[in-house]
């Protein structure tokens, strides 16, 4: 029998199921908030429902937005020539901060990966392929879509599928460059090494530098 009374037990469990979140450090928050005032387990709590409720993704580039286009799209400043391809939300606002690029996104929501059975279908990989598709039936292609997925197994995968589906598709594939640490995310880069990243990419099937 736990020593733990239910809801305890409950809250434990699910910020363990969190990512990044292991038994300990979810027991720890868990007694956090028993121990902290009410109105703070309460504007937690509203701030859980209120992502649920009120936040989507954007029905264009599947950022995440309060409505069903997000203010990136929305923007009529935008680059509408350029596209860039990355794997989760997060990256997005990295690349903001930035301010180093001024097109459009498209945000897959994860990278292949065969050995955790995510393949190109359980991916925005359609409507990438879809919205590329359509600029260049009607002659106006994407100038260039610049693949910005992580530079993991994974992101390096991704990109290389993504090449070969663009091919034709638009007038040129980039990939960013090494300026991000092989292994690393993009969310935890700093600006600076996002800036040269882009500054720094190349043709998708251009030789590395020795």
């Amino acid at each position: 029998m736990s020593a733990l009374v239910e809801p305890v037990a409950r809250l434990i469990e699910a910020f363990a199921r969190l990512p990044g979140i292991g038994p300990k450090t979810a027991q720890r928050l868990t007694f956090h908030l028993l121990r902290a005032p009410e109105s703070e387990a309460r504007t937690l709590a509203a701030a859980l429902v209120a992502v649920r409720d009120e936040v989507v993704f954007c029905r264009t580039c599947f950022n995440i937005s309060a409505g069903p286009e997000c203010p990136i799209c929305l923007d009529p400043a935008r680059d509408d020539e350029r596209l860039c391809v990355v794997e989760e939300p997060l990256d997005v606002l990295a690349l903001e901060r930035t301010r180093a690029f001024r097109g459009r996104y498209h945000v897959l929501h994860g990278a292949i990966s065969p050995i955790d059975g995510i393949g190109p279908d359980r991916l925005r990989i359609r409507e990438l392929l879809d919205r590329a598709g359509e600029r260049a039936s009607v002659g106006q292609p994407f100038q260039e879509i610049i693949l910005a997925t992580n530079p993991t197994l994974e992101g390096e995968a991704t990109a290389m599928y993504l090449a070969e589906r663009l091919d034709g598709q638009v007038q040129s594939v980039t990939r960013i460059a090494r300026g991000l640490p092989v292994g690393g995310d993009l969310e935890y880069a700093d600006e600076v090494t996002l800036v040269r990243s882009l500054q720094g990419r190349r043709a998708f099937d251009a030789p590395l530098e020795r």
